[in-house]
Order: structure tokens, then C-alpha cells, then sequence
């Protein structure tokens, strides 16, 4: 989600309800203790407690593969007080797996178990230590290696993302697969992949196993995703309802970020919205080659939010 979920669209999102916990982008471990205001500039919610706006708790990710530094920054990351810390193992980025990060570390479970044990032994106990994996890197045949690794370092919970990383991005997901890990394993396994609608999740469901789903590029394109997931909504959020979290979106997106970037920001939402909003559809084509933010705003929204 690097590139595309950040704290100002968890911010809104969250505000539309659904949503128990969420997940930050990765924040990159090389061979260097990072101080403080880096967790907080990629997780400003650190500042509030851990939680957004709505008072949903945000667990920071580290991504990284020297098992020292990793454990190093767990334990500044601690001290900021994050409900969770999430280590990374799913990303297929080819320039972070390139340099070891992600899930080319999938094909490396004696490591990905000594960064489980050592981030666990350096945070506090109550500061919960949980991964991200996928099935695997190139083939699944490490899959329940990698999930055993995690249970065993102390990790108390895992998502899985139902494809390798040679999948990447493709349908389907192998939601299926991910039943042999839940079986494998006597902690919270999470299945993710490929969960656009309600009936998606209810597929992962069932062919999983798993009680717990992870929403990603799903949720930026239908905000009301996880009410209805969670049963809590019948139908999708009206584009009325949609149109002022996009103002509010905008209006923190304008306020922090590079006057460069700004429009990007928006119609990139607006090109996710676009599979489940005909309005979003509309709007993308007649702004996509709108670049001033004032216009942009002036043209969505009207001249008093502009």
C-alpha cells in the first residue's frame, strides 16, 4: 500500500467506521538507528496516542532484514507507545526485494524467525508483534516453514496474502491456501488478497477459514467496505456521503503535501472510486489532466472549498 495508503486516507477512512485496526505503510530498516520523527512523520498518529482521529489503533511496520537494527528500532518505535509493531514479509516491490526487504525473505524462514524473536524480546510485552507474509516468493512450498517461524519467534499473529510474490497483484487470490496456515499454527492468522466486494470477503471466509480479514486497495475503493463486511451497512456510502471525506481528504493533502504532488493525490482516489462510482468515473475523466489544486477543488467541490 506504499505510495497509496498514508495517515491522511487512513484518517478518512477511519472515519467512516468498519475498521478495528489499521496497518502503516512500511517504514524501511537499512543499517541505521532511526530517530524518533521519522515513526512519526510516516505515522503521526504516534502523537495521538497510536490511534487516528476516529480512535482507531495503528500499528507502525518495520521492513528490513538485519535481525539487530530491526530490534533496535522495535525498541524506539516502543517508546513512542503503538498498541503493535508489524514486521513486513509480503512486500514484492522488486527494488525492496532487491535489497533484501520484503518477500523475497519468504524463501528464509531461519531469518524471518530470528527478526520475529528478536523484535519480540526488544519491545515490552504488551506491545503486540504480529507479520505480514505472503504464500511465498517464487512457489508456496515454504508457506507453513514461514508461518511455523513467526508462531515459534512469538509472533501473535499473522496476515496472509493469498498469492506469492511471482503473483503479484493478479487475480485471483488463493484465499484456500491460507487454511493450511490457520491449521498450522494456534495464533490469529488474517486473511488478505484481492477482497474488493462484500462477497469477496465472504469467499475468503469460507475458503480460508479465518475469522479475520485485512482490507486494503479494496477499502480506498469503496470507503463503506468494512460496514458492510461487518454487517454494520447494507449498501455502499452514497456519493453524497463520499463527497465530503474527499473534502476533508483534499483539504489535509493540500496542507501537507508538496504543492507538485497534490492533484496526483486526488485522482489517484478518484481512479479507485471509479470501479464502484459512476461519479467518480465522470469527475476522473473531465479533471485528469487538471493539475492545479485550487481548480481541482474549485471543479469537485464547488467555490466554497476551493
Amino acid at each position: 500500500m506504499e505510495g497509496l495508503l498514508d495517515h491522511i486516507l487512513r484518517d478518512v477512512l477511519t472515519r467512516v467506521g468498519g475498521v478495528d485496526r489499521c496497518v502503516s505503510e512500511f517504514i524501511r530498516v537499512t543499517d541505521q538507528l532511526l530517530p524518533a520523527r521519522v515513526f512519526t512523520r510516516i505515522v503521526p498518529e504516534l502523537k495521538n496516542g497510536g490511534r487516528t482521529a476516529a480512535g482507531v489503533p495503528v500499528h507502525p511496520q518495520l521492513l528490513g532484514s538485519d535481525v539487530h537494527c530491526l530490534a533496535e528500532n522495535a525498541a524506539r518505535l516502543a517508546e513512542l507507545k503503538p498498541e503493535g509493531i508489524d514486521l513486513n514479509f509480503g512486500c514484492p516491490a522488486k527494488c525492496v526485494n532487491r535489497h533484501r526487504g520484503g518477500a523475497v525473505l519468504l524463501d528464509e524462514p531461519e531469518l524471518i524467525h530470528d527478526i520475529v524473536a528478536a523484535v519480540r524480546r526488544a519491545v515490552p510485552a504488551d506491545v503486540m508483534v504480529s507479520a505480514k507474509m505472503r504464500l511465498g516468493y517464487m512457489d508456496d512450498s515454504r508457506t507453513l516453514d514461514v508461518a511455523r517461524a513467526i508462531h515459534a519467534a512469538g509472533g501473535s499473529e499473522i496476515v496472509v496474502h493469498a498469492r506469492t510474490k511471482a503473483d503479484g497483484y493478479k487475480p485471483p487470490a488463493y484465499w484456500e491456501r491460507i487454511a493450511a496456515v490457520r491449521e498450522a499454527v494456534p495464533i490469529t492468522v488474517i486473511a488478505n488478497g484481492e477482497i474488493w466486494t462484500v462477497e469477496h470477503a465472504g469467499l475468503a471466509r469460507e475458503r480460508s477459514g479465518c475469522e479475520h480479514l485485512m482490507l486494503g486497495r479494496g477499502m480506498v475503493a469503496d470507503p463503506g467496505l468494512a460496514l458492510r463486511v461487518a454487517g454494520l451497512r447494507a449498501a455502499p456510502l452514497p456519493w453524497a456521503e463520499l463527497l465530503p471525506l474527499m473534502q476533508v481528504f483534499f483539504a489535509q493533502v493540500r496542507a501537507t503535501v508538496a504543492a507538485r504532488h497534490q492533484g496526483g493525490r486526488l485522482k489517484q482516489w478518484l481512479h479507485y472510486l471509479k470501479r464502484g462510482y459512476p461519479e467518480a468515473e465522470m469527475a476522473y475523466g473531465e479533471l485528469r489532466t487538471v493539475n492545479d489544486a485550487s481548480e481541482l477543488a474549485l471543479r469537485l467541490f464547488g467555490p466554497r472549498q476551493a
